[in-house]
């Protein structure tokens, strides 16, 4: 069983409230009885995608995704968001890559809540393992699962800093503390192995 008690302490301490699960459907079942009557919106995220909690929630919430045939800009003005992380150091940091932006910008600003759904694959000791596990982790991963013609999909070993077109390491935010843009944050911790 994954000790999530210092990381849990960090995020407290820095203004965010933190749930934990032994399960992923302890954790969906927690988090469709919360949202059940919200609008609710998420970007790409295989986690949320393993715990195929979208089809939970769309029994008992209104869901915009890209993935469900909706933009970008519904997704993002839901007055809910929900994404995972790329990367969760137990000192705090929250790290996060994207090549939209849409996922990186909805956790800084506009949301009434935003929950952050996190495996326990994705937690690092500190915030430069965390920022290492982004990069050389949870992209290559992510640019072989959409195909992109980049070094790192082709060789799924780590980031190449790479110049393609294709990049999906656009973007990348560090939440060291809760942003004043939104309302209220939640990272939910479920102690099984999701997403990338």
């Amino acid at each position: 069983m994954t000790d999530f008690t210092k990381v849990k302490a960090n995020l407290e301490r820095q203004g965010f409230d933190v749930t934990c699960f032994a399960t992923a459907a302890e954790a969906a079942q927690y988090l469709t009885g919360k949202l059940a009557g919200k609008t609710v919106g998420h970007g790409g995220s295989v986690t949320l995608q393993e715990m195929g909690l979208s089809e939970k929630l769309s029994a008992c919430a209104t869901v915009y995704s890209h993935w469900n045939g909706h933009s970008f800009a519904e997704a993002a003005a839901a007055p809910v968001y929900l994404t995972s992380v790329n990367g969760l150091a137990e000192t705090g940091e929250i790290v996060n890559i994207d090549g939209t932006g849409n996922r990186v910008a909805s956790t800084i600003f506009g949301h009434e809540e935003v929950y952050f759904i996190v495996g326990r694959n994705k937690l690092s000791p500190d915030y430069d393992a965390a920022l290492w596990r982004a990069r050389n982790i949870a992209s290559p991963k992510n640019a072989q699962r959409l195909k992109k013609a980049t070094p790192c999909a082709a060789k799924g070993d780590k980031c190449y800093d790479c110049s393609s077109p294709e990049r999906i390491c656009r973007a990348l935010t560090v939440l060291w503390e809760k942003p004043t843009g939104v309302g209220r944050a939640e990272v939910v911790l479920i102690d099984e192995d999701l997403g990338y």
